[in-house]
């Protein structure tokens, strides 16, 4: 027996957000544009895949997971990590000069991660900063992220369990691209409507294999 997969050469527009089963049916227009953009990336992304967008930009995706709640913890992680980039005390990070773009970038992502033993672990800072820089505490971090909010999120495929909306919603995520069509629309539905969110069920997988 042979399996074969047609072409995914479909067109995604806003007519794929029109079917929205949550109490919350409003979806703004950059929200729109937001989650067609998660739904294109998606499309081109290896499944299973969520895509995390703001402003325009993908902020995290999380891709080729067996589970899609690792994908969607996967893609959170890095929206956060987006998010976490932006603060005073992470920008003020006293580089070397003339430091590679990849080396600054490393760099800012251990010191945001709440993690930097491999960074502060002996002397191992001294070759990207000037300074060995404060501790990025935890609950400077948590304060900071509750201002990451109306993110946009899409997905290749429905969601099983509910446990997905939970992890979106604590990384700004209010509005939803899914195709819909689990057995568990219903609770997915509720937990949507328990934090608000808007949620539109396109009908189309974008699986990429």
């Amino acid at each position: 027996m042979e399996f074969e997969q047609g072409r995914n050469d479909i067109v995604l527009g806003k007519e794929l957000l029109t079917n929205i089963p949550t109490a919350n049916k409003t979806i703004p227009a950059e929200s729109q544009r937001d989650l067609l953009i998660a739904l294109i990336t998606l499309k081109y992304t290896q499944s299973n895949s969520v895509c995390f967008v703001k402003e325009g930009q993908a902020i995290g995706i999380g891709a080729g997971q067996q589970s899609r709640i690792h994908c969607t913890r996967l893609a959170g992680d890095k929206a956060d990590r987006w998010y976490l980039r932006q603060h005073p005390q992470v920008l003020a990070l006293p580089f070397k000069p003339g430091l590679s773009r990849p080396d600054r970038d490393n760099v800012t992502d251990v010191y945001v991660s709440g993690d930097t033993r491999e960074l502060f672990n002996g002397d191992g800072w001294k070759q990207y900063l000037t300074e060995k820089p404060e501790a990025f505490p935890a609950d400077v971090r948590e304060d900071w992220l509750t201002g990451l909010t109306e993110v946009a999120l899409g997905s290749d495929a429905f969601f099983p369990f509910e446990d997905n909306i939970r992890r979106a919603y604590a990384s700004g995520v209010r509005y939803i691209a899914q195709p819909g069509g689990s057995i568990r629309d219903k609770q997915v539905v509720e937990a949507c409507d328990a934090f608000g969110m808007a949620m539109a069920f396109t009908g189309v997988r974008l699986f990429h294999h």
